[in-house]
């Protein structure tokens, strides 16, 4: 569950391959939603031919088709970065192949062997209406939620949490915090509520839970109200909503909006592109976790690649890894968990390779499962018509 819904019992992903005429393969990964997988296989059309160091030549290209240039990235679609991305993973994942070297090398090389992730907590039922329960099991009040802490801590070795809020009122997710706090007392907490909250709301929470959060992530909406709120609360706030592309830095930063960036690279244009606002959050003092969605193991391999080569990425990162519960398209053994963390994979190029019968059966799966576009909200309200996804809503 989520501000917006409820997660539908299918998630959408595009896979893209590249081949170069002498038959090395690079991968990519994005969105699913059918207007997205449109745009990308038009535009996969018009880079036939292209040399896979192009990229400024890649995105204009894309740029030409989509339409809208750079500045649509300020909107909820971030249309040429979002179809731009998986090309420059895949054409990275070649040149990485091409010259031996790992993707980090062409990010400027790792500092680090391993990158944290933290465990992705979510409110849920037992299971899909009408299905029976999965083996995460129901989560709905406090004891649900520390429970799938430690099933996600036991089998990861999770060494921070992070709370997807905005489902129930404030003071039943200020609950469930504390009683995470006291579970596991050493172990630092997120809350994200996806701007549910007013900004009184959210001064009011942040300020009870003063010495409990590592840093709460919107609360609220827009860069003038996270500076309300930042402004009046003891932790750091975090954003993947308010600050989306370069032009949102300077009010961001003039008003001490946000104090830590989830970075992106899927919406930021890529890896390139998001060590360049890397490279911006570290001139404004930025701290930088990244965000996650509902990704497989390429992204899983480029997100890891791009926090190795980040040096001010000193925050765990955020997976939906658990939820996919074993399935993926890439083969296993190249992504693992130790502790919490996964090993930089130091093959050429990502590192990963396609699982194509794998890839086989998740294509079945979506040609009969009917889903063309992710929709929380109709979801949720098929099983509680009251539902609805307006913010503030506390």
């Amino acid at each position: 569950m989520n501000a917006s819904g409820v997660h539908e019992p299918w998630a959408l992903r595009t896979i893209v391959e590249i081949v170069t005429d002498d038959g090395l393969t690079g991968l990519g990964e994005t969105y699913g939603d059918l207007h997205h997988l449109n745009r990308v296989r038009e535009c996969a059309k018009a880079l036939i031919g292209l040399d896979v160091h192009a990229l400024h030549t890649m995105y204009a290209r894309i740029d030409a088709i989509v339409g809208t240039g750079r500045q649509s990235a300020a909107t909820k679609e971030k249309s040429v970065d979002r179809v731009f991305s998986p090309f420059e993973v895949a054409c990275l994942d070649i040149r990485g192949k091409a010259t031996g070297v790992p993707v980090f090398d062409l990010l400027g090389g790792k500092v680090r062997d391993t990158v944290p992730y933290s465990a992705y907590l979510f409110y849920k039922w037992a299971g899909h209406p009408g299905d029976e329960p999965d083996r995460f099991g129901a989560a709905l009040d406090e004891a649900g939620i520390v429970a799938q802490a430690r099933l996600l801590i036991e089998e990861y070795g999770f060494t921070s949490i992070k709370l997807k809020g905005g489902v129930f009122p404030p003071d039943v997710e200020i609950a469930a915090i504390r009683a995470l706090h006291e579970a596991f007392p050493e172990v630092p907490l997120r809350l994200d509520p996806n701007a549910a909250w007013t900004v009184e709301t959210s001064i009011r929470v942040g300020r009870e839970l003063d010495g409990v959060l590592q840093y709460l992530e919107d609360p609220t909406a827009g860069i003038a109200g996270m500076a309300e709120v930042a402004a009046a609360v003891p932790m750091p706030l975090a954003t993947n909503m308010c600050v989306v592309a370069p032009e949102h830095f300077p009010p961001a930063m003039a008003s001490h909006a946000i104090g830590v960036l989830l970075l992106d690279h899927h919406y930021w244009g890529g890896l390139v592109r998001s060590s360049h606002i890397a490279a911006m959050c570290d001139a404004f003092g930025l701290a930088m976790s990244m965000h996650s969605n509902s990704h497989l193991g390429i992204s899983l391999a480029a997100m890891t690649h791009l926090a190795a080569a980040t040096p001010n990425l000193t925050f765990a990162c955020d997976t939906h890894t658990p939820w996919q519960d074993g399935q993926d398209v890439v083969l296993a053994g190249a992504l693992r968990f130790v502790h919490g963390a996964v090993p930089v994979p130091v093959g050429p190029g990502l590192g990963v390779e396609l699982d194509r019968d794998a890839l086989a059966v998740m294509n079945e799966q979506y040609e009969k499962c009917g889903i063309t576009a992710r929709d929380d909200t109709s979801y949720m309200q098929r099983f509680d018509p009251s539902f609805t996804a307006r913010r503030p809503r506390w």
